[in-house]
């Protein structure tokens, strides 16, 4: 029989070799975010969570197997001291992990994310000593945890959408001695009664910086987060703020994703054979195929976004071997169909969608295909572009 005192020692010798792992990686160059993985218990924040099985069922959906301590106690811990994002919901719904079952499908919207991820955010928000901080996406608190080991939890503020999950991630962080303030609200507004702060780092992802956070930035303060968009394009930005409403920063290098925050998600769109039916019969030869940001490659991951940013309200979908993309925004569509001749292009509606993205493909490759940490984000009260000498100006939408 395990008892308690085992899991804390099972656990305190996986803890000690997850951070041991990470700093031979690179991941923990601080010392102090070494000391703080090796200090705060990730499995007191993860009591259940989902893992995909190694083979999608017969309808092509990955399989999510649950794991707990009644379940499986050894899995469980090690899976806990891995370097893994853990899924601890779906589509919203928050588990009944006593009674929890393999789940076919669905979408994740809430995760305790792998630690190296979280410990190079804090990082790459040029965190020290006497900082506030202002975390969006509480999450399972694992991450709150550790910012607050860092800094003191005096100066932490942690803030959560979801008033369920935060109620639990408040209960891990109390019995684990840490006191942030947290709160149930919205990242896109901020959280103003503890603003000014001196960093604000994003654990979701927006289509645009919200106008409140450089807002509630100290000047020369600096915001993490990551854009993303209706396409599932991905960039990360350090933005430094000037105090005026305006910040700027360049793009991070990597390819790191995170959930959408809910208020950005992207709408529904219905059947797209229904957009379909409304395209002009006559088709073009594609000059770029979907494949350019289609590609498990780290340069399709980087183009994507720069697409996204070009046809902002779009959305694709692939439906045999058509490549479908819809705007509900501005109305328009289009369709990529393979063809003996290359890809073949149906456009329709106010706005040439794939037309637009392959004139973004065509001035990435005439730049030599430029690393994201060239361009540089300008977030200003009228709106915010992304610049790189090479390339034209991209707009992001309104927040």
């Amino acid at each position: 029989m395990t008892t308690p005192a085992d899991v804390e020692s099972d656990a305190a010798r996986l803890r000690e070799a997850m951070a041991k792992a990470l700093a031979e990686a690179g991941v923990l160059a601080d010392s102090s975010w070494q000391a703080a993985v090796e200090t705060v218990p990730r499995h007191r924040f993860v009591p259940g969570f989902y893992l995909p099985a190694k083979a999608r069922d017969n309808n092509g959906l990955t399989v999510w197997e649950p794991v707990t301590a009644d379940l499986d106690h050894r899995r469980w811990l090690a899976a806990a001291y891995s370097d893994e994002t853990l899924i601890t919901q779906f589509d919203g719904d928050e588990p009944d992990w006593k009674n929890v079952a393999v789940r076919h499908g669905g979408a994740p919207t809430s995760s305790s994310t792998l630690p190296s991820l979280v410990v190079r955010m804090w990082a790459d928000a040029d965190i020290a000593e006497g900082h506030t901080v202002l975390e969006i996406g509480t999450g399972t608190g694992y991450s709150t945890a550790l910012a607050c080991e860092r800094l003191g939890s005096a100066a932490v503020t942690s803030i959560e959408v979801d008033g369920h999950r935060l109620d639990q991630a408040a209960r891990a962080l109390y019995e684990c001695g840490y006191t942030p303030t947290l709160a149930v609200a919205d990242g896109l507004y901020g959280y103003w009664p503890e603003a000014p702060v001196d960093r604000i780092v994003a654990a979701c992802s927006f289509r645009a910086v919200p106008p409140a956070l450089p807002a509630q930035t100290r000047p020369g303060g600096k915001i993490l987060l990551t854009l993303s968009g209706w396409l599932h394009g991905y960039a990360r930005v350090l933005l430094t703020v000037d105090g005026d409403g305006t910040a700027e920063g360049r793009l991070l290098p990597g390819t790191i994703s995170f959930m959408s925050a809910r208020t950005h998600a992207a709408p529904a769109f219905g059947n797209p054979a229904h957009w379909a039916a409304d395209l002009p019969a006559a088709a073009r030869r594609a000059e770029h195929g979907p494949e350019r940001i289609t590609a498990a490659t780290e340069s399709a991951f980087q183009l994507r976004f720069l697409a996204q940013c070009s046809v902002p309200g779009a959305q694709m979908t692939q439906v045999g071997e058509v490549m479908h993309l819809v705007d509900v925004v501005s109305r328009s569509a289009a369709t990529l169909t393979p063809g003996e001749d290359g890809w073949q292009v149906r456009e329709g509606g106010p706005v040439r969608l794939w037309e637009r993205i392959e004139k973004i493909i065509t001035a990435y490759d005439a730049a030599g295909r430029p690393d994201p940490t060239t361009f540089t984000l300008h977030v200003h009260p009228d709106g915010q572009h992304l610049r790189h000498p090479q390339m034209p100006n991209l707009s992001l939408p309104r927040p």
